[in-house]
Parts: C-alpha cells; sequence; structure tokens
C-alpha cells in the first residue's frame, strides 16, 4: 500500500481509497497526498473539505482516479 500512496504523491495523482478510522469505522475518500512520511501521510480529503493525516496501517485499498476524455464527433 505504501508504494501506492508514493507513487500518487509523486506523480500528483487523486486517489480514492477505503480507510478505517480508529473506532472501527470504514470510509470511502477521494484525495490528494501533500506529504510522506515513515507510518503515515497527509493528504487533502474532499469528503471533509480539509487538510488530514492518514494513517498507512488503516489504509484498506487505494486506487488512481482515472480521468477519461470523451471525445465530440
Amino acid at each position: 500500500m505504501k508504494a501506492q500512496i508514493q507513487k500518487a504523491f509523486k506523480y500528483q495523482q487523486l486517489i480514492d481509497m477505503m480507510y478505517i478510522a480508529k473506532d472501527g469505522s470504514i470510509s470511502k475518500r477521494r484525495v490528494k497526498i501533500l506529504s510522506v512520511a515513515e507510518d503515515s501521510f497527509q493528504a487533502y480529503c474532499f469528503l471533509r473539505h480539509k487538510k488530514r493525516t492518514f494513517k498507512m496501517d488503516n489504509v484498506l485499498s487505494a486506487m488512481p482516479v482515472i480521468h477519461k476524455e470523451r471525445q465530440i464527433i
């Protein structure tokens, strides 16, 4: 998971992730990673509209957001 997060940070990609909180609740979040530390990372969370700190161990899945361009013919 750490490699995916570092790659998203390197290429400035948005990611959709499933995250488990301290209380055990699971949420789906779209984030833009701002910085990466050893066991955590800071990101702008579009769900909460704030900068948040996330623990790497609590990320259940992470997928890059892919924008496809549409052609008008």
